[in-house]
């Protein structure tokens, strides 16, 4: 049996963005639309609508038209809600811009965009947004012509301007640019299409059986797919109501909202699950109005879906898959899948979406249960990379189908696992090593809460294998210990030879891992040694990012 599944046959929404938000509005006008907790501000969909539309007109005076680009870059706020249903609205492109950015990857995206307008917070506890674009513009000769500032009378003057009637968008029209997280490379503009997004989420939402009454809790950004999508367009198809926690994400922040607006989902990457349930004051919030959610970004162990299910009373949470350049998600587990199909594998496909997994060889499709390279094609492939035709054409074939770089393998089920990057597997002596497979291992120790593969280079070997473990609270133990932990359990080429306990690892604003930063910061370490450091002298944890 061939790696190769198609969804299921579904009617699409023939709807753009704008035409959904006012199928919302005039069902529900008066249900939640949006909370932001952090804020003390609440908007029903008829609000939402209005003030989308006044912000559109407002972009209009200000000379924005239809497909120009207008950018975002905020962490999680009601106004960054506003400003994506307003651009819909006006036909102007959302360019979703990442608030961990510095002035010089600012300065890429400005000019890479060709942004005209830019919406924005002079600042926050963990940046100077208007200094930083002040030095970003100095950098780079852009098409930039509006700044406003969400603290200031601009935008008060936007939502008070008064609504008008704009030419119609078109399904395939672009509506959003999202630049990947830069794990490896520089950034790419993923240029998304109405028809890509308002189906995305319609499928993620039935698959989650939304309803009107469901309330989704949303600790990760708006600025990535994650937010905007599987979030905000997830709510749009339903009528659902999306509760933003707080600026960044914040444990506590997230329990408190699910608490007090009565949450019936739940989203996160593992990361986030795992501190939420080990928050030292987890057991004074009520949480058990959760039902479901969704988990992506990286694998998920065993034993955090069991602590899911049972502690954060999430039944039904999926696990999810997908990229950028899928709108994201291509494939879910079902909500009432045992618990081996929603650890162990990423789901099956979706409706109206293909998949195969191909030799990284020869690129035919693989017999079931050997490993290749995933790729997808559907009505939620990305209209391509913006202004980028050649890297457009390396990442889609003649034949429509996109090559995602991710490993994996698929069941006779049907099920997908994923097995890593094909950039991430360490080659150690001859031998190939997955990292997600001893990460899998690894996960069964006592004491270890989250752990991280890597390979470094090594003269002898080629590459070794490289653990960052954190610990349980409470918890110590040694690298000694770690490796006879997997002596005789594991093949012994898989036994991490360099071991490193951290309190936090590097990660994009998503959540995701950057495991070329920590290779990137293993290797500096590995300097100061040579050098005659000591690993005590220089700590790793004081050098792992902040997660934004």
């Amino acid at each position: 049996m061939l790696s190769h599944s198609k969804g299921p046959d579904l009617a699409l929404l023939d709807r753009t963005t704008d035409e959904q938000l006012e199928a919302v509005a005039n069902r529900w006008p008066d249900r939640l639309a949006v909370a932001s907790m952090h804020q003390g501000r609440r908007l029903a969909w008829r609000e939402l609508r209005d003030r989308a539309a006044r912000v559109a007109a407002g972009l209009a005076s200000l000379g924005v038209k239809r497909v120009d680009r207008v950018g975002v870059w905020a962490t999680n706020c009601w106004e960054w809600v506003v400003v994506h249903f307003a651009c819909a609205k006006l036909g102007a492109v959302l360019v979703s811009v990442n608030p961990a950015l510095r002035a010089r990857e600012l300065a890429f995206v400005l000019k890479k965009s060709r942004m005209k307008a830019l919406f924005l917070r002079e600042r926050d506890e963990r940046s100077a947004y208007a200094e930083i674009l002040a030095e970003a513009r100095r950098e780079a000769v852009c098409e930039l012509e509006h700044v406003i500032l969400f603290e200031n009378p601009e935008w008060t003057e936007l939502l008070e301007t008064r609504p008008r009637s704009h030419a119609p968008s078109k399904l395939d029209d672009v509506i959003n640019i999202q630049y990947t997280s830069g794990t490896t490379g520089s950034p790419k503009g993923v240029s998304l299409t109405h028809r890509n997004l308002v189906n995305n989420g319609f499928i993620i939402a039935r698959a989650l059986r939304y309803t009107e009454l469901d309330r989704i809790c949303l600790p990760v950004p708006l600025s990535h797919c994650f937010g905007n999508v599987i979030g905000t367009m997830a709510a749009l198809a339903r009528g659902a109501g999306l509760i933003l926690p707080n600026w960044c994400f914040d444990a506590r922040a997230t329990l408190a909202a699910i608490e007090a607006e009565k949450a019936t989902s739940l989203y996160g990457v593992p990361t986030m699950f795992i501190a939420e349930l080990s928050h030292p004051e987890f057991s004074r919030f009520d949480v058990s109005s959760l039902r479901t959610g969704v988990m992506a970004g990286a694998p998920c162990p065993m034993e955090l879906m069991r602590r899911v299910i049972s502690d954060l009373h999430c039944p039904e949470l999926a696990i999810g898959y997908g990229l950028t350049e899928t709108s994201p998600i291509i494939t879910m587990s079902d909500i009432d899948d045992e618990l081996e199909r929603r650890v162990c594998t990423v789901g099956k496909v979706m409706p109206c979406t293909e998949i195969k997994v191909v030799s990284v060889e020869n690129g035919k499709t693989v017999e079931t249960g050997a490993q290749g390279e995933v790729c997808a094609r559907g009505y939620m492939l990305m209209k391509g990379y913006d202004d980028d035709p050649e890297a457009t054409a390396r990442a889609i074939d003649g034949d429509g189908w996109f090559h995602s770089g991710d490993l994996g393998t698929m069941r006779d089920d049907g099920y997908l696992q994923i097995t890593g990057r094909a950039k991430d597997m360490i080659i150690r002596g001859g031998e190939n090593i997955y990292p997600r497979e001893v990460e899998e291992f690894l996960y069964a120790h006592p004491k270890i809460a989250e752990v991280h593969i890597a390979g470094l280079p090594d003269e002898r070997l080629g590459e070794i294998v490289l653990a960052w473990i954190r610990l349980k609270t409470g918890e110590c133990a040694t690298a000694d210990e770690i490796r006879e932990f997997c002596r005789d359990r594991i093949a012994h080429f898989k036994i991490p030879q360099r071991i490193r306990f951290v309190d936090s690892f590097p990660t994009t604003p998503s959540g995701k891992i950057q495991k070329f930063r920590i290779r990137e910061m293993e290797l500096r370490e590995q300097e100061f040694e040579r050098d005659g450091a000591t690993l005590a002298a220089r700590p790793m944890v004081s050098r792992a990012p902040r997660r934004s």
